[in-house]
């Protein structure tokens, strides 16, 4: 099987294989009384088994040479209680396999709905840290392969360990002399299992995050394709990929090649076993010692003990696959999430939109900072609108008004009062959001226009859509408002998306709106149309707008000019060009 993926590539065992697999009986004990069922339901299902071998021997006893005499009433008897037997188990263990296939299931099933739940928990920082593609892999192909090892492994576990203790036992009633001709095929057997268990397991874990590289890069190169295209790059990422999939095929070659010695070779410890059974009891036979029945029925037994212990040497290596993808679930689910609000955080309402900031620095590794004792005070309804060059903090910025991360020094305020001691959905939920990456989901028009605003009507949907110059465009549609997206937008363009994002702005009434180059993805015209309509939907609102193209922002109250982390500059559009200083270059590259 394909493995599950991470990031990483050195060997490295499970940090803790008894804490994962006592997880995963967590998620078990909340269908404890159906798992108890199948596990009686499985019992009994292999006593029936067990019974077949020694039903067998009584019918040869019954046959047995040198008597003259064949019982066929008892051989009928007999073949009879064998067909009860084997019919009944083998219905049970269809029931068992039914069962343990829902509750595989239902496990995945809560597993997900847990995974995807901590997930909308987790900060900004999770995301910038981890590649879409192995998020996706542990979600998806992660679940799967722990939901099948519980659907099959685990039944195969309880069948191979009642019938190893069954069969062993009934040889014992058979005859102990023979038992002690198989005796030295269990230690070894054992020895063997447990030192070939310590060695796959790493390659296991090896295997997994591979995989979950490869998975990563196919996710990148996927999204990226229409550059790949038109840089005519094709050969090398065709090369690049080539490297990581002989990595992944690599890693699962020599953990199948080192997990595929066993079978056979515990195969060939139980073959010495059953010779020395053979030798051993032609010995007993010849001393009158047991019959041909017994003989017959212990031979069957020692078949049913050492298969199972074949088989439970196969099923190791894919527990241990299967704990390796739990490992990186569970991994998942322990991520330190968003910080949880403050005992006594109040909810804000009816936010008027005064934002100040004392002396705030932040960097998102303690190495580099990016901000440094920034200060900003934004009056309610003011527009602020913060220019720099690339990589200078305006981002950054925006981040932190969210939330998204928390300052490492200072203070941010909102309406006379700090940040921390809002809730942190209330905090959000006070600005409008129009980014530069547009983001749009599979559904229709209205359904994404109308995300941010629980049970608007059409009639507000439309509004918001004239207001953003994009109604007309809708209605030559052959769905209008109805017409589904694609995932992601795919049949809709950059500038299209940009616009009902900023219509599901306009419609998500509140009192404070941030701009990250909101008109990016949109032509010169359109834009001129936009700017009017971002111009009354900000009218009242505190803004903060980042804008490469100056012009839009040459009415703003009050224009920050950031570079490396520090406000260089600040002041009005005329005031920043009197100074003839950083803004004023910036100014003049753009219309030189």
């Amino acid at each position: 099987m394909p493995g599950r993926g991470d990031r990483g590539t050195p060997r490295q065992k499970p940090k803790d294989a008894r804490k994962t697999l006592l997880r995963i009986l967590k998620y078990l004990g909340k269908h404890r009384i159906t798992v108890t069922l199948l596990v009686l339901l499985a019992f009994l299902s292999n006593l029936g088994n067990l019974m077949g071998p020694r039903l067998a021997g009584k019918a040869i006893e019954a046959t047995e040479a040198g008597t003259g005499n064949i019982n066929m009433n008892t051989v009928v008897h007999y073949a009879i209680l064998m067909a009860v037997f084997y019919v009944g188990s083998n219905v049970l263990s269809f029931l068992v396999n039914i069962g343990m296939a829902r509750v595989g299931r239902e496990v995945a099933r809560s597993m997900r709905q847990d995974i995807f739940e901590k997930l909308m928990r987790l900060p900004v920082s999770f995301f910038d840290c981890n590649q879409a593609g192995d998020i996706i892999s542990r979600v998806s192909y992660d679940v799967d392969v722990l939901s099948t090892s519980l659907s099959t492994d685990v039944v195969q576990i309880i069948t191979s360990l009642v019938t190893v203790l069954g069969s062993f036992t009934m040889m014992i009633i058979i005859s102990p002399p023979l038992v002690l001709c198989m005796l030295f095929t269990i230690p070894v057997s054992v020895f063997f299992t447990r030192h070939m268990s310590r060695k796959t397991r790493p390659l296991y874990a090896r295997r997994s995050r591979a995989y979950g590289v490869m998975n990563g890069f196919a996710e990148e190169m996927f999204s990226g394709q229409k550059t790949i295209l038109a840089y005519a790059n094709e050969d090398e990422m065709n090369a690049r990929f080539a490297r990581i999939n002989r990595d992944a095929s690599d890693a699962y070659y020599a953990a199948d090649r080192l997990g595929m010695r066993m079978g056979p070779t515990i195969g060939m410890v139980n073959n010495f076993g059953l010779a020395a059974i053979g030798m051993g009891g032609a010995v007993l036979y010849m001393l009158r010692i047991v019959g041909l029945g017994q003989i017959s029925s212990f031979v069957l037994y020692s078949r049913k003990f050492s298969g199972p212990i074949n088989e439970i040497s196969n099923i190791i290596n894919e527990i241990f696959s299967a704990l390796a993808a739990a490992e990186r679930v569970f991994q998942m689910l322990d991520e330190k999430e968003e910080p949880a609000d403050l005992p006594q955080a109040v909810t804000l309402e009816d936010c008027k939109g005064q934002v100040e900031l004392e002396h705030v620095s932040f960097g998102y590794t303690e190495e580099k900072v990016i901000l440094k004792d920034l200060n900003l005070k934004a009056d309610a309804g003011q527009t602020i609108a913060i220019v720099g060059p690339t990589g200078a903090g305006k981002t950054t910025i925006i981040n932190l008004l969210m939330r998204f991360y928390d300052a490492n020094d200072g203070k941010i305020f909102v309406d006379d009062r700090e940040d921390r001691e809002y809730t942190m959905e209330s905090l959000r939920r006070a600005y409008a959001m129009v980014l530069q990456d547009t983001w749009v989901f599979r559904g229709t028009i209205f359904d994404n226009i109308a995300y941010g605003k629980e049970n608007a009507t059409m009639e507000e949907v439309v509004e918001a859509a004239k207001a953003a110059r994009i109604h007309n465009y809708i209605m030559r549609l052959p769905e209008g408002y109805n017409t589904v997206i694609s995932e992601d937008g795919g049949n809709i363009s950059k500038g299209q998306k940009q616009l009902l994002t900023i219509a599901r702005a306009m419609l998500y009434n509140t009192n404070m709106l941030i701009l990250d180059e909101a008109t990016s993805n949109v032509d010169t015209n359109t834009e001129r149309q936009v700017q009017k309509a971002i111009r009354n939907l900000m009218k009242g609102k505190t803004s903060f707008v980042i804008a490469h193209r100056l012009s839009t922002i040459q009415n703003a109250d009050n224009i920050l000019v950031v570079d490396h982390g520090d406000v260089v500059e600040r002041g009005n559009h005329e005031s920043l060009m009197a100074l003839k200083g950083f803004y004023y270059k910036l100014y003049a590259s753009q219309f030189d």
